[in-house]
Order: C-alpha cells, then sequence, then structure tokens
C-alpha cells in the first residue's frame, strides 16, 4: 500500500462530503468545548510566534463530537498541510516510516482510531515524536544495522475513542491532552443554524430546539438530523423546518424525546424486561441485543451513562431508576436475604 492510499484509505461519499462542508474551518467557528479550545488557540499562537511546530495533541472521547475537526483546525490555524491515516490502515514500519519521512516541516499528521495502532509502529513513533528521527534498518543478516534518519518536526494528532487502550509510552509523548465532553443544548442549537445556513434551509427556533434536545449531545448526529428534516421540508412542500415538519420526521426515524434510537432502546428495555434491570455482563447484553461489544462500549453506553440512564459496575450493567420511569416501568424489589 501507497502512502498515497495509507493517508487517504477511504473515498469520498456525497453524505461524507456534505458533513465535511458543515465542519468549520477556524478555531473563531467552532462551537463547544469552549476552554478546550480557547487553551488550543494559546498553544498554537505561542507555537506559531516560536516558529515551531505544535505539540502533539491527543484527542479523546465519544465517536461524532469533532476530533477530526479539530485536527483540520489545527493544520489551518499552523497554516500548514495534513496527512490523515487511521490506526487500522497502517500494517507494515514501512508504512509509517514513509509517511514521517515524507512529512513537510511543522505539517500535522492526523491518526484516527490510533488506539488500534500496532505495538511495532508506535515504538517507531516514540523517536519521531521526541526527536524527530526515525530508525531505519539497512542491509539484511548479521551484518543489518540500524541508521536513526532525521525527519522534519511535525505535529501528531492522535484521535481515540478509547483512551484506556493506549500504552503509557505513546500517551506520554503527547504534550497536549483533551477529552471532549458532550455538548449542550445551546450550543448544538447554534450548530444546527449554522449547519442550517450553509444548507440554504430555513429552520424555526422552536424546530431547532427539538433537533438540539434529540442530537445525544453529538454535533454529527445533530447535522445528520437536520439534513434528514430537510429531505421531510422538501417532500412535504415545506419552505422551512418547523415543529411539524420536525414531529413527522422523528416520529418516522423512530427518534424519541431523548434522542434514543431502537438501539437505545433496545438496550434498555432488555436489561430491564429481560435481566430484572441488571446487573448483566457486556458479552451477555451484546449477544441479547444483538450488536458487537465494542458498538455498545463505544457508540451507545457513554450517552446513556452520562444521562444517568445506565451505570456501570463491576457485576455488569444496570439500569437506573430514571431508566425505569422513562418506559413507565417499575423496578423489581430488593431481594430479602436467604438467611
Amino acid at each position: 500500500m501507497n502512502p498515497e492510499n495509507i493517508t487517504n484509505p477511504v473515498e469520498k461519499s456525497d453524505e461524507i462530503g456534505i458533513e465535511q462542508n458543515l465542519r468549520p474551518a477556524l478555531l473563531k467557528d467552532f462551537t463547544g468545548q469552549e476552554q478546550k479550545v480557547a487553551n488550543l488557540k494559546t498553544y498554537i499562537k505561542g507555537a506559531h510566534q516560536r516558529g515551531e511546530a505544535l505539540d502533539h495533541v491527543l484527542l479523546h472521547g465519544p465517536p461524532g463530537l469533532g476530533k477530526t475537526t479539530l485536527a483540520h483546525i489545527v493544520a489551518a490555524e499552523m497554516g500548514a498541510g495534513i496527512k490523515c491515516t487511521s490506526g487500522p490502515i497502517l500494517e507494515k514500519k514501512g508504512d509509517i516510516i514513509a509517511i514521517l519521512s515524507d512529512m513537510e516541516a511543522n505539517e500535522v499528521l492526523f491518526i484516527d482510531e490510533i488506539h488500534r495502532l500496532r505495538t511495532a509502529l508506535e515504538e517507531i513513533l516514540y523517536k519521531a515524536m521526541e526527536d524527530f528521527q526515525v530508525d531505519v534498518l539497512i542491509g539484511q543478516g548479521p551484518g543489518a544495522k540500524t541508521v536513526s534518519l532525521p525527519i522534519n518536526p511535525f505535529t501528531l494528532v492522535g484521535a481515540t475513542t478509547r483512551a484506556g487502550l493506549l500504552s503509557n509510552p505513546l500517551r506520554n509523548r503527547f504534550g497536549i491532552t483533551f477529552h471532549l465532553d458532550f455538548y449542550q443544548p445551546d450550543d448544538l442549537s447554534e450548530i444546527i443554524r449554522r449547519s442550517a445556513a450553509i444548507l440554504g434551509i430555513h429552520i424555526d427556533a422552536v424546530a431547532t430546539a427539538a433537533v438540539a434536545r434529540r442530537s445525544r449531545g453529538t454535533p454529527r448526529i445533530a447535522n445528520r438530523l437536520l439534513r434528514r428534516l430537510r429531505d421531510f421540508a422538501q417532500i412535504q412542500g415545506k419552505s422551512g423546518i418547523d415543529l411539524e415538519v420536525a414531529s413527522s420526521a422523528f416520529q418516522a426515524l423512530e427518534v424519541d424525546e431523548a434522542g434514543f434510537d431502537e438501539v437505545d432502546r433496545k438496550i434498555l428495555l432488555t436489561i430491564i424486561d429481560h435481566f430484572h434491570g441488571g446487573p448483566v455482563g457486556i458479552s451477555t447484553l451484546s449477544t441479547s441485543v444483538q450488536e458487537e461489544k465494542n458498538t455498545l462500549e463505544d457508540i451507545y453506553e457513554p450517552y446513556l451513562i452520562q444521562e444517568g440512564f445506565l451505570q456501570i459496575t463491576s457485576r455488569g450493567r444496570s439500569a437506573t431508576e430514571k431508566a425505569f420511569r422513562y418506559f413507565n416501568k417499575k423496578p423489581r424489589p430488593p431481594q430479602k436475604p436467604l438467611f
């Protein structure tokens, strides 16, 4: 696999292209994560003034919160190019060495899903991140020797949904670490208004608030819902999105007031109805709802936990009282001790 394919592994569909057009290009246009954005602006300004590459940045948190967007913004704010790849795409040492050797001064290397990077490739990054050098093996057999080759100073931006899976040596080499939080409804409403203006569709304040409430604290979901509501408005012959359009769309999409989709409801109702509210192990729950464990842990559980519908203990997953109330279910009375 050549470096061009490695750093551009996926062809952009129309849907992905629209999503990218909605992404802010500069920090001044980025909504939410205020303190982190302010700190990042300071770090970038300092690096600019010194004429240095920005320190390496680790972004972690649930999907859809802006990790990829921030990586591109870092490059834009630094006035540098960006190469994008992902942990699973990189297979051989030669892959990562080829990319690092081709980096221009102060350029950004964005590695998505960096927690899935192979250990052998991580070890190459250690020296590259600290000393801006890569070790290359020259020759074969007993006469082979390792030579350190200099590379241009660069900024590595790593993104992960599972920071705990990163090895300590790699994690410690990031000078800047941000955990991205779920967004507040006001921030999501601002993002929806901005995206609607880019898409050329009017959305009133009531419909905007309704979309924000159902966006699970995630801008990517907010933009996705907005695009679907635009379709419903167009088919219904409406000039914009109002509450009537939004309500009919949410009903068709099976998205409820809390932003739950079919899988969210299935997870909670399985725990409540089949396992008496829990606790239930993640493997058993995964089999019951027919979803991969990683999908449950990375996509669904963070929001359910954040909103107080689910809790995780050493014994497994349990539905909270809030979940029982939401589905109008009665919790099982506590068992009396046998003795």
